[in-house]
């Protein structure tokens, strides 16, 4: 039953998505096979807010892959977990996304409840971008919405849950001065790139 409440919010953010891409110059069929297989909403944000800047496509594909690279751990946190055969895994797999993972990891990895959580919010998400992309014209220009600050509003509902630490902190901190340094010089989208290199400071040996 914790899915339902989160799905809404994945269709609505899903909406969002579509309206921007389209608005971004994505067009009607790009912004929807990227849904389906990116499924990824804070990398599928950030290329679109990147390309809707004028910024390069280059530099869209490289903050989104920045962005999912968070996976990689994740993935690893829950391969023991995984069940059955190459395609049930690889259906699995696609399937990670951070809601679904936290769900399925409440007790334990429970791979059933990754399965069932993905797939709720793997439609909602397509949906809703579908929605978005589809209807999105009858909305208006997005920033008349507010749409616009939807980008920035995900990183910081992301951001603050992993502000434990003093490291964190500094490495946040970091990362800001960065960004807002080289926004008036630099093309959009490279001040994103380039405040991920603060995340050194987080860098441990063991």
């Amino acid at each position: 039953m914790l899915i339902a409440p989160i799905s809404i919010a994945v269709f609505a953010f899903g909406v969002t998505f579509g309206v921007l891409a389209r608005a971004a110059g994505m067009g009607s069929i790009a912004p929807i096979v990227m849904s389906a297989t990116t499924f990824a909403g804070s990398a599928q944000f950030a290329f679109a807010s990147i390309l809707g800047a004028a910024g390069g496509t280059a530099t869209a594909i490289a903050a989104a892959l920045l962005l999912n690279a968070r996976y990689v751990p994740i993935g690893i946190s829950v391969a023991p977990g995984f069940e059955g055969g190459f395609l049930r895994r690889l259906v699995g797999a696609q399937l990670i996304v951070d809601e679904s993972w936290a769900l399925a990891s409440r007790r334990g990895f429970d791979f059933r409840i990754l399965i069932g959580a993905g797939a709720v919010l793997y439609i909602a998400w397509n949906l809703g971008s579908a929605a978005g992309v589809l209807g999105g014209g009858a909305l208006g220009d997005p920033k008349r919405l507010g749409l616009d600050a939807a980008f920035p509003a995900l990183f910081l509902a992301l951001l603050v849950p992993q502000l434990r630490s003093q490291r964190a902190w500094l490495a946040a901190v970091a990362a800001a001065a960065i960004a807002f340094a080289l926004i008036p010089a630099a093309r959009p989208g490279i001040p994103i790139v380039a405040a991920s290199s603060a995340c050194l400071i987080g860098w441990r040996r063991r």
